[in-house]
């Protein structure tokens, strides 16, 4: 049985997800694809072998059997509830958005679909959830990116912040997961991740810094629990096209859909 599979978002990760299905993954086929800008989606298809539609996402949830999910944050329900109500699996990064809208995964049991939280710029993943079978007495994240990794950030853009005349770093941002998911929605989807793995969103520490002297998206997460202490450090290279997004992040997806049908899988 070949599962059809349809992209939500074609730019710098759904292009590699495109890529990646378009080269071959067993048990999987490039079906549809949907886009806030669909000539922009039609020109970086036409790199691959199969070409597909470009289609609504209500038309997306009816062609596709998995809906992989890489779209603006805005455009997240809109994408998720048709799919969901169909039944479908919705495999994503947006934590961020998962947060802000709870009744989608709630829809996600009413109707018998699934979402996949992709790991996406974070690690430690199933040590995280392994821990939290337990008792995880604290998590902290601190996040530091280049400041050109978050000049669109909504609270940055908010705030009339100039990042890029930044000498030492700055904190933007000291609080819960949840709240940073809120105030940088487009920027904090590991700790949201990290929240939702762990002992909550509300419980998960989390401080923002826009940093001069770093060139890489960093994370440092601490987990102390009862069956172990995890100190996890990851630098994510930005990608050339949206700083703010790592390049792993895409690289995560694709390991995330080739998972649902691949014989063997390490980890979750």
């Amino acid at each position: 049985m070949v599962l059809r599979v349809g992209i939500a978002g074609y730019g710098t990760i759904g292009a590699a997800v495109g890529r990646a299905l378009d080269a071959g993954m067993e048990g999987l086929t490039l079906t549809a694809v949907t886009s806030g800008d669909a000539a922009k989606a039609r020109t970086r298809m036409a790199e691959l072998k199969a070409q597909v539609p470009v289609v609504d996402a209500a038309t997306l949830a009816e062609l596709c059997d998995i809906i992989v999910e890489c779209a603006p944050t805005a455009a997240f329900a809109d994408i998720a509830l048709p799919a969901l109500a169909r039944g479908r699996t919705l495999v994503t990064v947006s934590g961020a958005a998962l947060l802000q809208r709870p009744d989608i995964i709630d829809a996600a049991g009413a109707h018998g679909g699934r979402i996949i939280l992709a790991t996406g710029a974070l690690l430690g993943f199933d040590a995280v959830r392994a821990a939290a079978e337990g008792t995880i007495h604290s998590v902290t994240m601190v996040t530091r990116k280049p400041p050109t990794s978050l000049t669109k950030a909504k609270e940055v853009v908010e705030r009339g912040l100039d990042l890029l005349s930044l000498t030492e770093p700055l904190k933007l941002f000291d609080g819960s997961a949840r709240e940073g998911a809120a105030r940088f929605p487009a920027n904090v989807n590991v700790a949201a991740a990290l929240g939702l793995a762990g002992i909550g969103p509300d419980r998960t520490q989390l401080q923002i810094w826009a940093d001069p002297s770093v060139t890489r998206n960093c994370h440092r997460i601490v987990v102390d629990a009862d069956s172990a202490r995890l100190v996890l450090e990851i630098e994510n290279v930005p990608t050339v096209e949206n700083p703010g997004t790592g390049r792993i992040t895409a690289l995560s997806l694709v390991a995330a859909v080739r998972g649902l049908t691949s014989a063997f899988r390490v980890g979750s």
